[in-house]
């Protein structure tokens, strides 16, 4: 019998509990990682690398969706949805789920989708597939915004700057302001370091963006960047900024 590896994502621990009792009768899936938010399970599934990842959707912070565009998730990875909603299922099908289970899930149901998962995996073991790898999609896929249009892909580099906004984060880019239900650290962190730097709780900078810096008496300052818009510097960010901008040679 194969040894299924798994990972729980979900930001409620009750639920979590609930699959590990779910999973109590298969012998044959051990649980190798638990992730409560979004960003957690980005870097435990890069470093469990399961076969197996149970992924609820709304989550605060990232959600389910965008933990897989931080995730390339390649063959031989079965992604099960474990959600409340049903909103979501033609999207989690698009990215190729193998199952979408609706809380509270029966264990009869449960069983049934772990029957499509072995399948999912024998077929994708005896294609070979079974050894590919995670892989970081940062530097490509960039922030999927949504508009009134649909889902727009904005890259890095079209981004001028990111300021905190209530649940959500306004990415300036091109003279517009698209919101994105995303946090601010969240974005920091799978940005490329190299382009952007958080100069204050509240604003995220892409670099590249900035005229000059001025800074204040009191320790902090503002940046100009060079679309006219001002950005406040914090006291505690004022050398890393100092420092970066040299590099650059500003």
């Amino acid at each position: 019998m194969t040894e299924i590896r798994a990972v729980i994502v979900d930001d409620e621990p009750p639920a979590r509990r609930g699959v590990h009792q779910l999973l109590a009768p298969h012998g044959d899936v051990r649980v190798v990682g638990e992730a409560g938010d979004g960003s957690e399970a980005v870097t435990v599934i890069r470093a469990t690398r399961p076969d197996l990842v149970f992924l609820d959707i709304q989550m605060p912070g990232l959600d389910g969706f965008g933990v897989l565009r931080r995730l390339l998730q390649q063959p031989g990875r079965a992604l099960v949805f474990l959600t409340a909603h049903d909103r979501y299922a033609v999207r989690a099908f698009e990215v190729d789920a193998v199952d979408y289970l609706m809380k509270p899930v029966s264990r009869a149901r449960f069983a049934a989708c772990l029957e499509r998962v072995r399948d999912w995996l024998e077929q994708r073991r005896a294609a070979g597939a079974g050894s590919d790898e995670y892989a970081d999609a940062d530097e490509t896929v960039g922030v999927l915004v949504g508009t009134p249009r649909g889902e727009r892909l904005v890259r890095p580099d079209e981004i001028d700057w990111i300021e905190a906004a209530d649940y959500y984060a306004a990415l300036h880019a091109g003279g517009e302001r698209l919101l994105v239900r995303e946090s601010l650290t969240s974005l920091e962190a799978r940005l490329p370091g190299r382009l952007f730097l958080r100069v204050h709780r509240s604003a995220l900078v892409n670099l590249a963006r900035v005229r000059r810096f001025d800074p204040s008496r009191g320790g902090g300052g503002r940046l100009l960047l060079r679309d006219g818009t001002e950005v406040p510097v914090s006291r505690r960010q004022r050398a890393d900024l100092r420092r970066r901008l040299a590099e650059l040679g500003g």
